[in-house]
Order: C-alpha cells, then structure tokens, then sequence
C-alpha cells in the first residue's frame, strides 16, 4: 500500500514538474480543480447506487487523485503536504472517538458526539451555528444541514402542520410574483419551504428527489418506447395518454 500511493504523489509531483511536467497540471490551481473534485465525488456515489464494485474502485482512484492534486498544490506554496493531510483527518477520527481510543471510557452518543463537534468548532474560531455549513454543496442539501443547525438550537416547527402552510404561502407568493427577480426569490423560498416539510417528516429531501428523479426518467423513456412514432411529435393529450399507461404499469 504505502508504495502504491508513494508512486502516485511522486506521479503528481511529475506531471506539476516546472521543467517536465504536463502544460495542463502546471496550469491548474485549487480552484479550476474545485469542480472535479465535487464531479468525481458525485461518480463515486454513482458507482455505489449502481453497486458497480469494479468502477467503484476505479472512481475512488479518481478521487484520490483530487486529494493528492490538492496536496501537491498546496505543498508547492508551502503550506502543507498529503502527510498533513492524513495526519490532521487520523488526529480528528481519534479526537472524534476517544471512547474506541483509549481516551475516554464509555459509549458515544448523540450528546457526546455533538459537544466535540462544537469544540471543534470552536477551536476553529466559528460562532454561529450557520459556520461550516459548505457553500459548494448541492443547494437541496445545504437547505436541509442549515434547518437541521438551526433545529438544533430550537428554531424550528414542533411538527409539520407549520411546514406545510408555509409551503402553501410560498407558492402563493411565487404566483402573485411579477418580475423575474421576484419569481426567482419566490422559487428559492419555496424550494427552502419544501425541503424543510420534507425533513418535518424525517426525510432527506435529496435522496427522496433522485429517487424521484430516476422514477421520471424511467417512465419517460418507457413513453419514448412505446410510441407510436417519435414522442415529440405527439400531442400533449396522447403523451399524457401514455403516461398514464406507464405509470399505471409501473405502480
């Protein structure tokens, strides 16, 4: 193992060479870099929803290559290698479990666990329970880690009858909306208020809309085969005519 990944830092350390190095890796900085990163995060989760064990591995490969990519980077400027990588996130898993490392006797739970989330935190200099919560993620799941950290310090709605009228009021507002700037603050607020019914109810809204996600696509290419001729070219009310057969069908 330590000679597999010895090869691939010192590959990396090629291909960002000055001298001998590829013209497109020297060229790259932590940001043009950013949304492969996030890319092949996304290849792995597919790999796994589609339990192709094989292209697991090899997306896992890619993914690391993002993290010995960024290491290299940052080494160059100086300011740290992949052996502080590995050392700061093997310090944070024994820090997280002092009762699996000898630190602490005892069980973790919830509590536990949460307080040294917030020491954590706070040794970071973060003060707000909004602090941490990552920019880049999808905005569905932002949407819900932000409720979640505020539930945690009490704002949030005893049970989902407020969720769901603010549901309603949101999509009134989208409909009484007049300029496109309005409609599109509208939408996000609805959105918001969707996420945070769905999670009234226990549900993590990102997982429930890409299974809806994969239920549409699967019985829209279902229509697309079993038309008559090209699907485009069909009126609405003999799609709609179709997709109720598909999905008669498919319940």
């Amino acid at each position: 193992m330590p000679q597999s990944l010895d090869r691939l830092l010192s590959i990396m350390a090629t291909l960002r060479d000055p001298d001998k190095g590829c013209d497109w890796d020297k060229a790259q900085n932590f940001a043009s870099i950013a949304p492969y990163t996030i890319e092949e995060a996304y290849e792995v989760a597919d790999a796994i929803e589609r339990n192709d064990i094989d292209d697991l591995r090899d997306e896992l490969g890619d993914l690391l290559l993002q993290v010995v990519f960024h290491s290299r980077i940052a080494e160059e400027a100086g300011h740290f290698a992949f052996a502080d990588v590995a050392q700061a996130i093997a310090d944070k898993m024994e820090a997280r479990h002092p009762h699996i490392f000898g630190r602490q006797d005892g069980t973790m739970d919830s509590e536990r666990w949460e307080d040294l989330k917030a020491a954590e935190r706070e040794q970071r200099g973060e003060t707000s329970a909004m602090d941490g919560v990552a920019t880049a993620l999808p905005a569905l799941l932002r949407a819900a880690k932000l409720q979640k950290r505020a539930a945690r310090d009490g704002f949030d709605w005893p049970d989902p009858t407020g969720p769901a009228e603010k549901l309603v009021e949101e999509a009134e507002e989208l409909r009484q909306s007049r300029t496109n700037e309005e409609r599109e603050e509208e939408a996000g607020d609805l959105l918001f208020a969707a996420v945070n019914l769905v999670r009234a109810y226990g549900i993590d809204a990102e997982k429930a809309l890409s299974a809806a996600n994969r239920k549409f696509e699967a019985r829209y290419r279902a229509m697309e085969a079993m038309a008559p001729r090209q699907f485009a070219s069909l009126s609405l009310d003999e799609q709609e005519e179709l997709w109720a057969i598909v999905k008669r069908e498919s319940s």
